[in-house]
C-alpha cells in the first residue's frame, strides 16, 4: 500500500478546471441527511467551487434512509449529472448507486465516508488521527480513572477509523492498568438523541462511575454532555469532532474538551473541484493531489485526505480568527476572564 499524505488547503486550488471545458456541465450531490449542522457548510462550500467552474448543482437529500438514497441517486442520474458526490448513509448498501453510475460512465466521489469500490475517489480527513487527537486530548485531561467510547454510526466505516485511532492513544494506558474502559455503545445514525440515551443507559449500569467519555463527533458530544449534566457530571473530559459552532461553545464553556475541528469549507471545496475535473474526463489517478489508498479490507481506491486540527481551550482563537465563528457565539455564557479567546 503507498503512503496517503495530507494535503493541505492551501493545496486544493490545484484541481480547479477552466469554466471553457466545465460549461454546461451537472454534479449531483446525494446527502445522506441534513441532521448534523457541518452539512449545510460543505453543502455551500461545494456549491462555491462549482459556480466558479460555471457547472450546475443538483442534490437530493436521503433523509437517512439507504433505500431512499439509492432512488435518489438514479433520479441524479437521470436528470443528467455528469458526476456524483455521495455522502453515503450506509457504506455496505451504496454499493448498486456506484454501479448505476459506473454504467453510464458517471465519476463518484466518496465523500467524508469510504464506499468500498474501486471506481468511486475518496475524499475526507484523516479519520484514524482524528480519532488518535481526540483520545491525546481526553488522556492529557484525565490520565487515570473509568472511560466510555461513544462510537459513531454502525453503518459508517469512519466509526471504526475513529476507533481505530483512540485505541492506538489508550492502549498504553489500558495495558498499564491506569485507565479502564467500562462501556462502549455505537450511536444509530450518528444521532445526538441515540447518544445521549446510550450514554444514560451507562451511567446507570455503572452507578454514575465515569471519569471520561471519548465520544467521536460534536453530535454525539452534545447527547453526551446532556446525559452527564443531567447527573450533575458536567465538565468532566469529552471528546468530539466537526467545529459544531454549539460544540465550540461547549468547549469555551469547559464542558466538552475538544473539537477535532475539520475545516468543511476546505473539503467542500475540494469536492467541487475534483467533481469538475472528473466530470470533465480527467481519471481518478490523475487528480492532483490524489494517491493510490488500500482500505482495511483490501480495497484499493484513488483518494485525498486532508489534515484536521484539534481545537480545545487553549486554542480557541483559531476558529475565530479563520471566520468559522463568531466571537459571540463562541463565548456566548463564557464567565469573564475564564478563557484568553473571550476576553
Amino acid at each position: 500500500m503507498k503512503k496517503l499524505g495530507i494535503i493541505a488547503a492551501a493545496a486544493l486550488s490545484t484541481v480547479v478546471a477552466t469554466s471553457a471545458f466545465a460549461a454546461d456541465l451537472i454534479v449531483g450531490v446525494s446527502w445522506s441527511n441534513f441532521q448534523e449542522e457541518r452539512w449545510k457548510t460543505d453543502e455551500g462550500a461545494i456549491k462555491a467551487a462549482l459556480d466558479a467552474a460555471g457547472v450546475d448543482y443538483i442534490s437530493s437529500d436521503a433523509q437517512s434512509s439507504s433505500a431512499k438514497q439509492l432512488s435518489d441517486v438514479e433520479s441524479l442520474i437521470a436528470r443528467g449529472a455528469n458526476a456524483l458526490i455521495i455522502l453515503a448513509q450506509d457504506a455496505s448498501a451504496i454499493g448498486p448507486a456506484v454501479s448505476a453510475a459506473a454504467d453510464e460512465g458517471i465519476p463518484v466521489i466518496a465523500y467524508d465516508r469510504l464506499i468500498e469500490d474501486s471506481r468511486a475517489f475518496y475524499l475526507t480527513f484523516d479519520n484514524v488521527e482524528v480519532g488518535r487527537m481526540q483520545a491525546r486530548a481526553v488522556l492529557a485531561a484525565q490520565p487515570t480513572g473509568n472511560y466510555v467510547m461513544i462510537k459513531g454510526s454502525p453503518t459508517d466505516p469512519n466509526a471504526d477509523f475513529l476507533r481505530g485511532g483512540q485505541q492506538e492513544v489508550l492502549q498504553a494506558a489500558i495495558d498499564a492498568g491506569d485507565i479502564t474502559i467500562v462501556a462502549e455503545a455505537y450511536t444509530d445514525g450518528w444521532a445526538p438523541a441515540n447518544a445521549q440515551r446510550n450514554m444514560e443507559q451507562i451511567l446507570t449500569a455503572q452507578d454514575n462511575n465515569v471519569d471520561a467519555v471519548v465520544a467521536s463527533n460534536d453530535g454525539t458530544a452534545g447527547g453526551v454532555v446532556a446525559a452527564l449534566t443531567a447527573q450533575g457530571m458536567e465538565g468532566i473530559p469529552v471528546s468530539g469532532q466537526d467545529g459544531d459552532h454549539a460544540a465550540l461553545n461547549r468547549v469555551a464553556l469547559g464542558t466538552q474538551t475538544v473539537s477535532v475541528w475539520k475545516d468543511a469549507r476546505a473539503l467542500g471545496r475540494a469536492a467541487g473541484e475534483i467533481a469538475v475535473a472528473l466530470a470533465g474526463g480527467t481519471m481518478n489517478a490523475d487528480v492532483a493531489g490524489a494517491a493510490s489508498w488500500t482500505s482495511p479490507s483490501g480495497t484499493t481506491l484513488s483518494a485525498m485526505f486532508l489534515a484536521p486540527v484539534p481545537v480545545s481551550a487553549g486554542n480557541l482563537s483559531d476558529v475565530i480568527d479563520a471566520g468559522w465563528i463568531a466571537k459571540d457565539k463562541l463565548c456566548a455564557g463564557v464567565a469573564a476572564g475564564t478563557r484568553a479567546a473571550c476576553n
